[in-house]
């Protein structure tokens, strides 16, 4: 298998797909609806379903039921699965986390970041989210544009500080950066490499014969843990990429299906 004939093709979602916690940009939806209608699809994110809605699924208007029933949701990095299924959305499973669990991680975490100076006055949403499989520390709230998130954190240094001080403290758990100024906390081994196990599982689709988009594919990156896995992969730095490529992708596949 080679990255220009995947039978699935799986996507990150912030600056992959969009711009973070951004809707579609018209451009992508319009490529995903050709894309299903040549390919399983697969949108994995540490965002929670409420923002795979927002994001992708009320952008995504013009694919069939058909089309729909051929994408796969994967909301808090692969802890959860939702299909379309009888003219709806259906989590099929959840890996939630113990209320023990929960409570641990949120207490660690604000504690941390207090303890670091990063626990911001002005913020765009609750620092803290409880997302049922995950708990994430958004360091300026959800939905904080995009050009405040850079300037919090252009190096990422701050995340990662963070990241490692709450590992300290909760060794049981899976402590790991997510977003541009996000820190996710979810039971342990879960990361994006557990979600399209997952999905193989799931699916009966053979790892290699996946295809991951991603922009954060770096050894530092949440999507590392995808090419370290040994799914291909296809590196971006923005949803701009990723249309560019499946420009040259979708025409590939049409032809092989036709």
């Amino acid at each position: 298998m080679t990255t220009t004939s995947p039978t699935l093709v799986a996507f990150d979602l912030d600056d992959t797909l969009a711009p973070s916690k951004s809707p579609l940009p018209t451009a992508v939806a319009e490529l995903l609806v050709e894309l299903l209608d040549v390919a399983e699809v697969c949108v994995i994110s540490g965002g929670q379903f409420g923002q795979f809605k927002a994001q992708v699924i009320d952008a995504l208007g013009a694919a069939s039921d058909d089309a729909l029933g051929r994408l796969h949701l994967m909301p808090t990095c692969g802890t959860q699965y939702y299909r379309f299924q009888d003219g709806d959305w259906n989590q099929l499973y959840a890996q939630n986390l113990t209320e023990d669990e929960k409570a641990r991680a949120l207490a660690a975490v604000e504690g941390k970041a207090r303890e670091l100076g990063y626990w911001e006055i002005e913020t765009w949403g609750p620092i803290l989210e409880d997302r049922g499989s995950q708990i994430t520390f958004s360091a300026l709230g959800q939905a904080a544009p995009v050009a405040a998130k850079t300037a919090w954190d252009p190096s990422g240094a701050k995340k990662n500080t963070l990241r490692e001080a709450v590992a300290a403290l909760l060794p049981d758990l899976e402590v790991r950066s997510g977003g541009s100024t996000s820190v996710d906390i979810t039971r342990k081994g879960i990361d994006k490499a557990y979600g399209m196990t997952k999905l193989a599982d799931m699916t009966g689709i053979a790892l290699d014969e996946m295809l991951f988009v991603g922009d954060r594919l770096d050894e530092n990156g949440n999507d590392y843990p995808v090419k370290a896995l040994g799914v291909p992969c296809y590196a971006v730095t923005g949803w701009e990429d990723t249309v560019t490529f499946l420009k040259e992708l979708i025409p590939t596949l049409a032809a092989r299906v036709a």
